[in-house]
């Protein structure tokens, strides 16, 4: 980001501080006090509100560590449950680190929120419609808590997929950012279609034609995200477009999970509409270290010999894509390292699981993904190619066989195989066992193919790399971020 685009950038943010003040003592009705001439304005005060989404949270977190260790005071939020991995933290205890900022957990509470051990949060339909009903209530009264505790919040900055979190900001005359979790290119897409900005197919339209929007590629119609043609009571296309049709609106900043190298085009074209600003990619620097017994098994394995199967915390296959899946593996006589959720395992067919593990496979319920997918003996990731998969494989240099089922998924395999040329995409779907075997193959030892692809792979790690590195295109945009916040007390 230039210097003319920082200093707007904190212009932009005084400006929309004043104003959301403004309408906010206006609507009850007090006078705005004059500050105290010898008072020390306290430390700008960011709320990260996501959320209880394990894809969710990943996210907003790295950010807020990144933000803390710039000298923000960072809280994150959420409807705390049993389901997250993350969110086991006391209300005000905080996640410390050397090289990291110190985040503050406040849990979400009050307002009619489910207990943390409800089993609703199991179903993520259920959930959105509870926090659209409850979570704004709830997330009022943490800002309130946070100014009697002498934290008053000067900014929050919600993951997409939560509007409420930016109404209720709005109401309150909190200004607001939105962070955006999937890429550029969809957000581009769901931007230009729910604002009919460009002309898209029909539901029905053949599964090749293409659609145009500025600053992509030519996309097939069958690679557009899923929630475009979702029938229009779908909560998550309701969330969506409550999203995009508000962002001018409710957010001074749009903080893209995405680094300039990787989507410059599509972030030019769309500052043509909304304030885009890069800070990807977001990744824990120091999921490289430790070691687990996945690390371990991987030490006892030779050099990029290793096929990386996960498919996120969501996405379920069936019992005969478990079959086929397990089976291609299997044929493929590598040693495999494979993530089946506790919620899954009954799905894998025994005498599947044990042909399969005989000839030298691995099957886990959990593992961190970033360390696998650093970890030299893995050649290769079958992955479902959502966003936080995908730039995790981008960051670590690895080859992908796409395996995509909804969502913006289907556009990220798109990309990954066709504009960053690092893998393949398996087809048909579903997938047969001889499908599996065949693209793991090709991309663990196709010639020449194989090699291009590593070579592709290693240069998205490099350029990944650099742009979080100080100076790098994402490293400036966070910190043209930073300098906003703190110029919103700046001109109060």
């Amino acid at each position: 980001m230039e210097p003319t685009q920082s200093c707007s950038l904190a212009a932009d943010a005084r400006r929309r501080s004043r104003r959301v003040r403004v309408r906010s003592l206006r609507r009850s009705g007090k006078k705005e006090a004059p500050s105290p001439a010898m008072s020390s304005p306290p430390t700008p005060h960011v709320l990260l509100v996501s959320a209880p989404l394990q894809g969710h949270v990943n996210p907003l977190l790295v950010l807020g560590r990144r933000l803390a260790s710039r000298g923000l005071l960072v809280t994150f939020t959420t409807a705390p449950h049993t389901g997250l991995k993350k969110v086991g933290h006391e209300n005000g205890a905080a996640l410390d680190s050397v090289r990291r900022g110190a985040v503050r957990f406040e849990h979400l509470s009050g307002g009619g929120l489910w207990a943390p051990d409800d089993p609703r949060y199991r179903v993520p339909d259920d959930v959105a419609r509870h926090l659209e009903d409850a979570a704004p209530a709830a997330l009022a009264g943490l800002i309130r808590r946070q100014a009697d505790a002498g934290r008053p919040v000067s900014c929050i900055v919600a993951n997409a997929f939560a509007p409420w979190a930016l109404r209720a900001a709005g109401a309150m005359g909190v200004p607001c950012a939105m962070l955006w979790t999937q890429s550029c290119a969809v957000l581009s897409l769901y931007y230009h279609y729910f604002h009919l900005l460009a002309a898209f197919t029909s539901e029905e339209a053949e599964a090749d034609t293409q659609v145009s929007v500025p600053g992509l590629p030519p996309l097939a119609a069958g690679d557009l995200p899923s929630l475009i043609h979702a029938p229009e009571d779908y909560i998550w296309r309701q969330t969506l477009v409550a999203d995009i049709r508000s962002l001018r609106e409710t957010a001074s900043w749009v903080l893209v999970n995405t680094f300039d190298e990787l989507e410059h085009a599509a972030i030019e074209a769309l500052r043509a509409h909304l304030p885009v600003v890069s800070i990807g990619p977001l990744f824990e620097t120091e999921n490289d270290a430790g070691h687990d017994e996945c690390t371990a098994w991987l030490d006892a394995q030779t050099t990029r010999s290793v096929v990386f199967v996960a498919f996120g915390s969501v996405l379920k296959l069936s019992r005969d894509e478990m079959a086929d899946l397990s089976e291609g593996l299997a044929d493929t006589g590598r040693p495999f390292l494979w993530v089946v959720r506790d919620d899954s395992r009954d799905l894998l067919p025994d005498n599947a699981l044990a042909a399969a593990t005989s000839g030298g496979g691995r099957v886990v319920s959990w593992c961190k993904q970033r360390r696998v997918l650093s970890h030299r003996a893995v050649g290769c990731f079958v992955t479902h190619c959502g966003w936080n998969s995908t730039t995790e494989a981008l960051v670590a240099g690895v080859p992908v066989v796409a395996y995509p089922a909804w969502s913006d998924q289907r556009t990220n395999a798109a990309f990954l195989v066709d504009v960053y040329g690092v893998g393949v995409r398996l087809v048909p779907t579903p997938p047969t066992r001889d499908a599996v075997r065949r693209c793991v193959e090709e991309v663990m030892s196709g010639a020449p193919e194989a090699e291009v692809m590593r070579a592709r792979a290693e240069e998205w790690k490099a350029k990944a790399s650099a742009a979080v590195a100080d100076g790098g295109s994402s490293d400036r945009g966070t910190r043209d971020f930073v300098d906003a916040v703190l110029s919103i007390g700046a001109g109060n």
